[in-house]
């Protein structure tokens, strides 16, 4: 049987990576091939040395081309058989396995802003839609827009077989959320990128792009993000509230190593405002989402659970933010 398998990858596009794939015609998919690719075109390689190689990490069904069609993400590497230095999901490899006795948990809260040509969906040609305000959870044609797409993406995830467990129209119109996990740093951030690539693709369908710039639109208008819900065994213990609070200190001191790898244009979302923290700053607080780390109140009652880090950005690479999230509060 002829299945169409596509592999799906992270390019070296600066300042922010984008999602590129192509399609492989296999008859066994427990048996993959790794698949050459030009990296020139990806800015991944010089092109009089342009050969990279995809290694296929994660698989799961199509849900876009049906049974029994498969998307396959890969990592990236160099003629030689090394990771590629764009492939960050190699280092949070080696990371995890040296604090997997952590047994950390991630969930990623993906926000994102749909256009439709050089506008975001919904909102009035020549002019701006009512403040915001009505438009977050919001529910009727005047307050919602492209519902459409969001359905059709949920229901993708959820064929793909994608730890998604919940979607939200977000505070400004045209931009929705939704959350990835829990799960480990690996599984959690294969299926982002999958969820990711579905809504792209589905995007075509609908002429919707989708941006995950985090200050789309200037002005008095929300950003979008990609909070970051992490854990460990003993901060979800009893008495793991003194665990993530020792944890939140060490964020403290690295805050601007983090800033720095939570996504291109921070600064221009993380103003204070919009429910932010000035990324200059760093405060936490329980049930405080003006802070940098907020502690959710049943976490602060019941005394264990988890913390959510509110900087990242919608278009972080979430290999690195997990990465980081790791190394800072388990070393």
């Amino acid at each position: 049987m002829k299945i169409k398998a596509e592999y799906i990858w992270v390019d070296g596009t600066e300042p922010t990576h984008k999602l590129r794939s192509k399609t492989r015609v296999v008859t066994d998919v427990n048996d993959l091939p790794q698949w050459g690719f030009d990296g020139s075109s990806t800015n991944q390689a010089p092109g009089n040395n342009s050969e990279c190689v995809l290694k296929p990490v994660f698989t799961c069904p199509d849900p876009i081309r049906g049974t029994p069609h498969i998307l396959v993400l890969c990592e990236v590497f160099d003629a030689q058989g090394n990771p590629h230095s764009t492939n960050s999901r190699a280092l949070l490899r080696e990371t995890y396995e040296r604090f997997k006795g952590e047994e950390p948990w991630f969930g990623i809260e993906q926000e994102y802003t749909m256009f439709r040509n050089s506008r975001p969906l919904g909102w009035p040609e020549g002019g701006y839609p009512a403040p915001q305000g009505p438009f977050y959870c919001g529910v009727g044609a005047d307050e919602v827009f492209g519902r459409e797409l969001v359905e059709a993406h949920l229901d993708a995830c959820i064929a793909a077989g994608l730890d998604i467990y919940g979607i939200n129209a977000e505070v400004m119109p045209g931009q929705w959320e939704f959350q990835i996990g829990t799960s480990s740093p690996l599984q959690c951030s294969d299926h982002l990128l999958i969820a990711r690539y579905l809504l792209y693709r589905l995007g075509e369908q609908f002429n919707i792009s989708v941006t995950l710039y985090p200050k789309p639109v200037h002005g008095d208008w929300n950003g979008a993000g990609a909070h970051t819900n992490f854990s460990t065994k003993s901060m979800r213990e009893p008495g793991g509230i003194k665990v993530i609070e020792a944890a939140i200190q060490k964020l403290s001191k690295r805050h601007d190593h983090h800033i720095k790898h939570y996504g291109d244009g921070i600064e221009q979302r993380l103003t204070g405002l919009h429910e932010t923290c000035n990324y200059r700053e760093f405060k936490y607080g329980t049930a405080d989402r003006g802070a940098s780390i907020r502690i959710p109140l049943d976490v602060s009652k019941q005394g264990y659970g988890y913390f959510e880090d509110r900087r990242p950005c919608a278009n972080i690479d979430p290999y690195v933010v997990t990465r980081l999230l790791i190394e800072t509060c388990c070393s």
